[in-house]
This record gives structure tokens, C-alpha cells and sequence, in this order.
């Protein structure tokens, strides 16, 4: 079945070159191999995969996600802050927000948009992989 399978995503993009720009300049992709619309990137175990079309930007929910250690969060989101990236905040009863970072019982989380509108998040303790 699928659950045995490394997933990979597929984020839609109205500018690829603005795109690559984003995740590897911001990011920090490399590797990327070229596709026939756009560009797939190795990324942990799974890969992402950056393509061209008109539907860029409708998705209005998160698309992207990646679950840091505990160690790695905040340096994480430093280096975000750094290369100029705004994190977004929201209500919910279920969090408390600091500097743009959601933290939700023990865990951290962190919402921002690429050039497309898409929405990457970061988190730490939200998942238990035990």
C-alpha cells in the first residue's frame, strides 16, 4: 500500500524562474533535476516538485509542510527571518503566538507563503512518529 512509499510534493507555480529563485535561494533546495514545467528537488527522504500552470495560488490551505527537530526549529525560523520571510499568525483557541511562532502544548509551528501564494509550514513536537 501506499503508507510504505516516501511521498513527495507538487507545488504549482505561475513563475518558475521566481520559484527556483524562492526555494533555492530562500529555502535552500539544490539538486533540482528539470521536468518538462518546471523542477524536482531532492528534499529529506522525499522530494518536491515545483511546476508551472495557471492554477498557481488557489490553494488557500497549507501545501507544504516539514517537521523539524526540536534542536533545528528556531534556527530554522531564524534563518526564514533572515532571507526575509514573514510568518503569518491566525486565531485559534488552540494556540499562543510569539514572534510569528504558533506554539500549541509542547510543540512549535510556523506558517509562511512562497511568490505564488502557496503556504509552507515548519513544525516541531506536533507529530508523534513513536
Amino acid at each position: 500500500m501506499l503508507s510504505s512509499h516516501t511521498p513527495h510534493a507538487i507545488v504549482a507555480t505561475s513563475d518558475l524562474a521566481a520559484a527556483r529563485a524562492f526555494y533555492e535561494g530562500v529555502l535552500g533546495f539544490s539538486g533540482g533535476v528539470t521536468t518538462p514545467n518546471g523542477v524536482a528537488y531532492p528534499v529529506g527522504s522525499g522530494s518536491v516538485m515545483v511546476y508551472e500552470t495557471t492554477f498557481a495560488g488557489t490553494n488557500k490551505a497549507t501545501a507544504l509542510g516539514f517537521e523539524l527537530d526540536a534542536d533545528t526549529f528556531d534556527a530554522e525560523a531564524a534563518a526564514l527571518r533572515a532571507a526575509g520571510v514573514s510568518f503569518d499568525t491566525f486565531e485559534s483557541e488552540m494556540m499562543t503566538w510569539q514572534d510569528g511562532v504558533a506554539h500549541i502544548g509542547s510543540g512549535k509551528a510556523a506558517w509562511f507563503h512562497d511568490p505564488d501564494g502557496n503556504i509552507i509550514a515548519i513544525s516541531s513536537g506536533l507529530f508523534d512518529r513513536g
